[in-house]
């Protein structure tokens, strides 16, 4: 099998000028190139430019494939929206990892596998499953760096004492950009159930808590949220209020109740409880097919019992049938006596008469002793 690595970068908060895009044709001459999109594949060589230098000066996400079993995700968000020190708690290892760039952070993802030769579909189309992630993130849920968190665990990049990051809500109810994020990146989904039992539901955002918020909010920061506003150069200004308006809610809930919130579990504890889920759930799959194959195989057993009752009242006939198909020297039709023959011994084995059909295809086989075809049909069909 040949390399292949797919390279996809694209710009979301603002779009490439035409110099910036002059700049980035001197890396290929075959990439597919507009103000928002780089795209390049290779089947043989390698990409001539550095990723992490392209998201820092011109995308704001980066997906990379290949063949034998890489995928790379790269987010860039303003600090506005997702402080560093935030993300920070849950992407901190090899798996999951975020830096600081100016204004911005950029979180990267990394999954490999051992067992490579995945088939990649060449017209693309994973970026953009996954791009909404970025959105949420920017609105303050933090499910996905979660999940990038799981995955560390899962590729054993933790002790096994070390503690859970705080759960996120909504864990048990994934976005489909979420579960295409989780898959790209391969992470279990029972490790993902057995985390989400501690996960709070996913609340809406409610109109009367958002005006209490926002009447509570110091008359100097609602003048300078609506400069902001009119000024009209923060793309941003909406997610980071909502993040902040979340923070806040979920603040007051656990201050509300201290004593009922859930304790931080170990990395250990979440890989044995996800391992015996796993177990369990193969177990419950094996019963299942097992009892389907049973069910199958009885009612094979009646369709063929039916079958061979009605071929019973009609085996002086079948009999001659099988005399004319090998009449006809055909190897296709000798297929079809033999078949039939099969069905007639079984008819004189459930009726205690196996000896009589013995008998008989002794007699076909005295008659047409030459005709190897037959005679070799016969003896795979172990009825001589």
């Amino acid at each position: 099998m040949s390399e292949y690595q797919y390279y996809e970068f694209q710009a979301i908060d603002r779009t490439l000028t035409e110099q910036e895009q002059s700049t980035l044709r001197k890396y290929s001459t075959r990439a597919s190139i507009t103000p928002s999109r780089f795209v390049v594949d290779y089947s043989w060589g390698d990409f001539g430019g550095d990723e992490a230098e392209w998201m820092e000066k011109y995308f704001d996400a980066f997906l990379y494939l290949a063949n034998w079993g890489s995928h790379v995700l790269m987010l860039r968000l303003p600090r506005g929206v997702l402080p560093l020190e935030m993300a920070e708690k849950y992407c901190a290892k090899n798996s999951a990892s975020v830096r600081a760039n100016g204004n911005h952070v950029i979180l990267e993802f990394q999954s490999d596998t051992e067992d490579g030769g995945e088939w990649i579909d060449e017209n693309g189309g994973t970026l953009a499953a996954i791009l909404p992630v970025r959105a949420e993130l920017a609105r303050g849920d933090l499910r996905a760096l979660y999940i990038a968190w799981l995955g560390c665990a899962q590729a054993g990049e933790f002790n096994d004492d070390d503690a859970e990051p705080p759960c996120p809500p909504g864990l048990d109810k994934l976005s489909h950009a979420l579960s295409a994020f989780a898959e790209f990146l391969r992470i279990d989904r029972d490790l993902i159930e057995v985390a989400a039992a501690a996960s709070p539901k996913l609340k809406a955002l409610d109109n009367a808590g958002l005006e209490a918020w926002v009447v509570a909010l110091p008359e100097a920061e609602k003048t300078s949220l609506l400069v902001r506003l009119v000024g009209g150069t923060d793309d941003h200004l909406r997610d980071e209020l909502v993040r902040r308006f979340r923070q806040s809610r979920d603040k007051a809930r656990d201050g509300q109740s201290p004593a009922c919130a859930p304790k931080a579990r170990s990395v250990g504890e979440l890989l044995e409880i996800a391992r015996s889920q796993a177990e369990e759930r193969r177990r419950q799959e094996a019963e299942r097919a097992a009892r389907k194959k049973a069910r199958h195989e009885q009612e094979e057993a009646k369709r063929r019992e039916r079958y061979l009752t009605d071929l019973a009242t009609r085996a002086t006939e079948a009999w001659h049938e099988v005399s004319d198909l090998i009449a006809t020297k055909n190897p296709t039709k000798y297929d079809e006596a033999v078949s039939l023959l099969v069905d007639l011994r079984d008819v004189c084995i459930r009726d205690g008469r196996l000896d009589e059909a013995m008998k008989r295809i002794a007699q076909l086989t005295d008659k047409h002793p030459r005709k190897s075809g037959l005679l070799h049909r016969l003896r795979k069909a172990s009825l001589l």
